[in-house]
């Protein structure tokens, strides 16, 4: 189970900070945060292989978003900077359903656990 939290309402400019735990061991497994808007597929934000040796963001983030993640915790964050409008959207956790990995995947069918999800508003 992966749980969501520090979403909420935000001025454009300004920062987040979400985090997501899990309630098993994700140590193994790539992790990944997506984001989804009305009527808008959902859409890779940004991912971390279970080495913590790979990265990958939307280019639409890039140098704004940082993701890290914490194997002692099982948990991985997402630091939101410079939020945009077109930034907000419902942002969700997600596990890579094979552990270890080789490559990071990016697709969506690919992640097997899924968060809730939670609700980013960026005002301008």
């Amino acid at each position: 189970q992966l749980v969501e939290s520090g979403g909420g309402l935000v001025q454009a400019g300004g920062s987040l900070r979400l985090s997501c735990a899990a309630s098993g061991r994700t140590s193994k497994y790539s992790m990944a945060w997506f984001r989804q808007s009305p009527g808008k597929e959902r859409e890779l934000v940004a991912a971390i292989s279970w080495s913590v040796t790979a990265k990958t963001y939307a280019d639409s983030v890039r140098s704004r978003f940082a993701i890290s993640r914490d194997n002692v915790e099982n948990s991985v964050y997402l630091q939101m900077n410079w939020l945009r409008p077109e930034d907000t959207a419902v942002y969700y956790c997600a596990a890579d359903e094979l552990p270890n990995r080789p490559t990071l995947i990016t697709t969506p069918a690919a992640f097997a656990s899924w968060g809730q999800g939670i609700q980013v508003t960026v005002n301008s």
